[in-house]
């Protein structure tokens, strides 16, 4: 029987049904097992780990602050949902970004620490980003260094890395903050906005709601549009699509578009006019467009599972399944069956994005997910080393069981778990 016959989309949507619900409580609780103990390294920070849940490297390995900042925010989290540890690491990924990816002497806070000190001392506008939203989610669970990292990340967004004229950030410069020219990103941009409505949600201050509408503003009302939405990844300084860019570092700058980034800009967009009292009527029909168009032109319809990217001509290019995809589709369908008309299009797709996931991207024997699989859903680490990352993948297990109204943290702080 083919998944068409058995969708049944015209019954009570998954996420309104308890096992549903119980279920995915079970895969967050998997999540948080398998990263909990093996992922901490006692000098600080966290480890990287391989497939089978072990640290890649003992040997003085350098933590990227990206990775620092989603542990802080994902075991935030588990404190706030009463889960025990959860405080604790909490506290070490703090101290961390407080003690070792910040730079005491310029400011800002280093892409790269290890047990030493600075590992990659370049300040990244994607960095940033989440170290705002690790000290939004630390103040909601009353972590004491929250209100002093979260003045000093917000002055440093706002004095070395805002651009006013454009309304969105620069991408990177140098530990003494020289400017690196000639590139400006979505990436950051869209992780930044996900951060300013954390840290608008955890503070009730506007101005960070006002930034993050800037931004969406400019990437999606306004060059994802012209793209009949598809979101642009790269650009030159005054905000032109660079089509033709390349950098060898596919995991962050990849060439062509990544339709995951449409499904994430998706769930984005929808929060983002909430928490503005729906004041901005192009949201819902961006969101709308958003996820459409990555299920016509990203999802494999042979194999199932979005591919990593396409080039400009809307054909496969990078055909690898990465697991961050599927996870920001099924929390973005979440937040459309939510916020939009009834729709059998998006529980559907609801359905069909934890289908895949359910039969190929959790690890059965080792626990976690694979991150990477090929085009034909077998594990593969061409990409990804190991299982490195549990963001993405809590973040799609939990967020169908809070309303749709707000980040994680605040959803959970509000609304008491109900499976």
């Amino acid at each position: 029987m083919s998944e068409s016959q058995v969708s049944g989309t015209q019954d009570a949507p998954w996420s309104a049904r308890p096992y549903h619900r119980r279920w995915l409580l079970a895969q967050a609780d998997g999540l948080f097992d398998f990263f909990q103990g093996p992922a901490l390294n006692p000098k600080g920070g966290f480890y990287d780990l391989s497939r089978d849940g072990k640290p890649l490297s003992l040997d003085n390995p350098a933590c990227g602050i990206h990775a620092s900042a989603r542990m802080v925010h994902c075991y935030a989290i588990g404190h706030l949902l009463g889960r025990p540890g959860s405080g604790d690491i909490v506290d070490h990924g703090m101290r961390y970004l407080w003690e070792r990816h910040r730079d005491e002497k310029n400011g800002g806070y280093f892409w790269q620490a290890n047990d030493t000190g600075a590992a990659d001392d370049t300040k990244q506008g994607y960095g940033h980003a989440f170290v705002l939203l690790a000290a939004s989610s630390a103040k909601c669970a009353g972590h004491p260094l929250a209100d002093a990292m979260l003045a000093d990340i917000t002055q440093v967004i706002e004095e070395k890395f805002w651009e006013e004229s454009h309304g969105a950030i620069a991408e990177e410069f140098s530990a003494d903050w020289q400017p690196v020219p000639g590139y400006r990103g979505q990436n950051s941009n869209m992780h930044l906005t996900e951060s300013l409505m954390a840290a608008f949600e955890a503070t009730g201050e506007r101005h960070y709601l006002t930034k993050a509408e800037r931004i969406a503003d400019l990437i999606i009302n306004r060059r994802a549009r012209e793209e009949a939405f598809r979101v642009a990844e790269h650009f030159d300084e005054n905000w032109v699509v660079d089509r033709n860019y390349y950098h060898p570092n596919e995991m962050f700058r990849p060439a062509g578009t990544t339709p995951g980034h449409w499904l994430e800009w998706a769930r984005l967009i929808l929060q983002l006019w909430v928490l503005g009292d729906k004041q901005h009527d192009w949201m819902p029909e961006a969101a709308r467009g958003l996820f459409s168009q990555s299920m016509a032109l990203g999802w494999d319809k042979d194999r199932g599972g979005f591919f990593y990217t396409l080039d400009w001509a809307n054909a496969p290019d990078k055909r690898s399944k990465l697991w961050w995809p599927l996870c920001e589709g099924a929390a973005a369908a979440h937040f459309l069956n939510q916020h939009q008309e009834k729709s059998h299009f998006h529980e559907e797709s609801y359905r069909k994005i934890w289908n895949y996931i359910a039969n190929n991207t959790l690890d059965r024997e080792h626990g976690g997910w694979f991150e990477e699989l090929t085009e034909d859903g077998k594990p593969s680490n061409s990409l990804f080393p190991g299982k490195g990352d549990i963001y993405h993948a809590l973040q799609a297990c939990l967020i169908p069981l809070f309303p749709a109204n707000g980040s994680l943290t605040k959803m959970i702080a509000e609304h008491p778990l109900d499976v």
